[in-house]
């Protein structure tokens, strides 16, 4: 699956492991959501933002 993923969104994802497994345990309709969510992504910041969102308590 991770060769599926943008690689700024891969890179972010390994940078937040809490992010990651959150990501890894949510249904694969929203990961869907979330991977064309980062295609859409066009700074850095962006896709910070994006894998904060993943974090629990965030």
């Amino acid at each position: 699956m991770m060769d599926e993923l943008p690689l700024g969104f891969a890179m972010a994802l390994a940078q937040h492991p809490k992010a990651m497994e959150a990501f890894s345990n949510l249904p694969q309709g929203e990961q869907q959501q979330l991977l064309r969510e980062a295609h859409q992504v066009q700074s850095r910041q962006e896709m910070r933002s994006l894998v904060k969102r993943l974090e629990p308590g965030c």
